[in-house]
């Protein structure tokens, strides 16, 4: 009886050690994930500020872009 218990405590530490290890990896690519999330963002919102400087050029009435091409 004591061998059982000894095979069911070693087979336990064992399945306890790989759901820490699943759960540590689980964690890490969350968390990686979540920096290329903030990344993103973050150029997502620099590219709607620079399309909003872009239509503000284009719809300003002093603007005049052919005259702005021909000058280069």
């Amino acid at each position: 009886m004591n061998n059982l218990v000894f095979v069911v405590c070693i087979v336990a530490i064992i399945f306890a050690a790989g759901v820490a290890r699943e759960w540590i990896k689980a964690r890490a690519v969350r968390d990686e994930k979540s920096g290329d999330f903030d990344d993103a963002a973050a150029q997502i919102d620099a590219l709607e500020e620079r399309i909003r400087v872009l239509e503000r050029i284009i719809t300003e009435s002093k603007y005049d872009l052919k005259k702005e091409i021909d000058r280069l």
